[in-house]
């Protein structure tokens, strides 16, 4: 899994975090919690706001 594969992304964060609230979070915590997801595999550095955002969008859509 990469960094761009936001929808995928999204699904193993609420398998793994359902309970977190997915709203008002850090990214730093979004960050760390994406790098620690099973099968990602993307360079750690290789983000920034508008990916972690978007990720964060899909996650609320996932929930919803």
């Amino acid at each position: 899994m990469r960094w761009t594969d936001t929808q995928n992304i999204a699904i193993g964060l609420e398998e793994l975090h359902p309970d977190k609230d997915n709203v008002n979070l850090r990214f730093t915590d979004l960050r760390e919690w994406v790098l620690a997801l099973p099968g990602f595999n993307d360079r750690p550095d290789g983000c920034n706001e508008k990916i972690l955002e978007a990720i964060q969008q899909c996650w609320i859509d996932e929930r919803e």
